[in-house]
């Protein structure tokens, strides 16, 4: 316990001190309430830009069962990204009845395909269309097929409902038939239409279109070719369909052959008696022109006897001259005796 002396030092020593602090509690109370007032401005104005910019969002999120957190909007416009279509995605799914967990679809996913260059509510369409179509399609998948550049809703409408491929295609070839030719040279001109839809799970480094046709009309010029003439090709062309249907030419492609339909057959030119008449043709000019050789070769070599002959005759005529020359030298040379019959003696 402190003495008496020692308590009157105390308040003697304290005393000075009182005023100010009594003079500095106002001030303090002040400047808190001060602040207090700028904080709750602050607030104020703050709220405010919220609800200006975001509170109708937020409200149609919350009212959406698809909430959303203000501070998750703001958020989103700091990384650039736009807050109404990821809200509006997330809206779409759930009212569609897609489960968020079990597609895998959260807002973080959807922010960083938004930046990534995808098209988040062409994704969340697709989805919800295999949902409805009972066809197994996660976001992740969807949102790797949409950056991939193919259409993610296109090809699920094309797994619902299969599409019509023309073979060969007007649009991408000048011919309008595939042309074959079977055993006997007889030409076939074949339209087919090939009835496809897409394999999501082969999307991805599939095959596209070009290549369905590509293999389907090789396919079908090996059966036609196959055929021993064009009536067995007119008579059952869907030996050709199931011909082609078996080489499983879907295989590493992204689409799967639902079937292949021979919508017009026609007959073409007889190839065949064309190459055979060709054929004819070059044998004759052939015979031709080694007949000509032998009829030149024979030329040359009359032309090469007629020179002969001529040069025997001048040798010929070379001996006939030495003859009288010979009788001479044998006359001078008492050699030669000429006999008179009328004489009785020799001169």
């Amino acid at each position: 316990m402190p003495t008496p002396a020692l308590l009157s030092t105390m308040t003697l020593l304290s005393a000075p001190l009182l005023p100010p602090l009594a003079q500095n509690v106002p001030q303090g109370r002040s400047i808190l309430m001060i602040f207090i007032i700028l904080m709750l401005m602050a607030l104020v104005v703050a709220g405010a830009i919220f609800v200006f910019s975001y509170g109708k969002l937020w409200l149609q999120a919350m009212t959406s069962n698809a909430p959303v957190s203000p501070l998750t909007l703001v958020f989103m416009s700091l990384r650039q990204v736009s807050p109404r279509t990821i809200v509006d995605a997330r809206i779409q799914a759930m009212q569609a009845g897609v489960s968020a967990d079990s597609k895998g679809i959260s807002t973080k996913k959807l922010e960083a395909h938004y930046l990534a260059g995808g098209n988040v509510p062409r994704v969340i369409s697709a989805i919800i269309a295999a949902h409805r179509a009972d066809i197994d399609l996660d976001f992740d998948r969807a949102a790797a097929i949409d950056l991939a550049g193919r259409d993610v809703l296109d090809a699920v409408k094309t797994s619902v409902y299969p599409k019509v491929i023309d073979c060969p295609d007007p649009e991408k070839s000048p011919r309008t038939t595939l042309s074959a030719v079977a055993k006997n040279g007889v030409e076939v001109k074949v339209r087919a239409r090939v009835t496809v839809r897409t394999n999501l799970k082969q999307l991805i480094g599939g095959a596209t279109e070009e290549t369905i046709i590509a293999r389907v009309g090789e396919g079908i010029i090996t059966a036609i070719g196959s055929a021993k003439d064009e009536f067995e090709v007119v008579e059952n062309p869907d030996r050709i369909s199931k011909a082609v249907l078996d080489r499983g030419l879907d295989a590493q492609t992204a689409f799967e052959i639902v079937s292949i339909d021979i919508a017009d057959i026609d007959i073409g030119e007889n190839i065949g008696a064309r190459l055979q008449v060709d054929q004819a043709e070059a044998d004759t000019r052939k015979a031709q022109a080694l007949a000509e050789k032998r009829r030149a070769n024979a030329i040359a070599h009359e032309q090469e006897m007629k020179a002969e002959v001529a040069l025997k005759r001048g040798d010929v005529l070379l001996a006939e001259a030495d003859v009288p020359r010979a009788m001479a030298e044998a006359f001078r040379g008492g050699r030669l005796v000429i006999q008179d019959p009328d004489a009785s003696g020799v001169k």
